[in-house]
């Protein structure tokens, strides 16, 4: 497929790596940034959805979308990215990216109002007691890439998703972009609910890394099934991966 990504904000939170690696198949390890785990809250837009050699389709091509996700690496050490879920406004999108591509998908009402270079952000996912989550915070007008080995390099230099179906079969795919431009998030309200309905505690303190980034174009590559020996854990490495 091919996609574009905009108005990507990234929260993110250190957490006990045991607490992630509780909730990961078997084949998925923890990746950790100096003996911590990072769990991230990231609302952004999906532009120009569309297979291959398609055009993009008006209202399907064009949603909201807000991921709770972290870092793991499989059992032959390539990094990527655990998704706990995947808020969207796109029907169609949810239905098949649960079906095509194994990823916990949720059904949500969203809605933005973009003046200038704010974004005000407002997801409420469609399961009982779910609250709005609301963000507000501007795009960047002066970016650069993230330096390798750093804790930002960490988060958002990832190049591979995994996920798993009802049986436990794990699967990854390859995703390829230019590397992020980000700078630092000037963000005035964001939200831990997605965090909430996700089993997560919600972190009292507000997050010590807030990145905004500027807009990629995707592609995205079929998935295919990760050979695994049965095995979890952490990364106990205090090198980024």
């Amino acid at each position: 497929m091919r996609q574009r990504w905009a108005g990507l904000l990234f929260l993110h939170w250190p957490v006990d790596p045991a607490l992630i690696a509780a909730r990961l198949p078997l084949g998925l390890h923890v990746d950790t940034c100096d003996g911590r785990a990072w769990l991230g809250v990231v609302p952004f837009f999906m532009e120009r959805v569309r297979p291959v050699g398609l055009p993009p389709v008006p209202r399907l091509s064009w949603f909201h979308e807000l991921n709770v996700r972290t870092y793991v690496y499989d059992e032959q050490g390539n990094p990527g990215v655990w998704f706990f879920s995947l808020d969207c406004d796109q029907p169609l999108a949810v239905e098949i990216a649960r079906r095509a591509f194994h990823l916990p998908y949720e059904h949500a009402a969203m809605r933005s109002v973009k003046s200038g270079n704010r974004i005000e952000y407002h997801s409420r996912r469609k399961s009982s007691g779910a609250e709005d989550a609301a963000f507000e915070y501007e795009t960047p007008s002066t970016t650069q890439a993230a330096q390798p080995g750093s804790l930002e390099w960490f988060l958002v230099e990832r190049y591979l998703l995994f996920s798993s179906n009802p049986s436990g079969d794990l699967f990854c795919g390859r995703v390829h972009h230019t590397p992020y431009q980000i700078a630092p998030a000037a963000c005035n309200r964001w939200s831990t609910e997605p965090l909430r309905l996700d089993g997560f505690p919600e972190p009292a303190d507000a997050p010590p890394s807030m990145l905004v980034a500027a807009p990629v174009d995707v592609r995205i590559f079929p998935l295919r099934r990760c050979p695994t020996s049965g095995t979890a854990g952490t990364n106990t490495s205090n090198a980024g991966r």
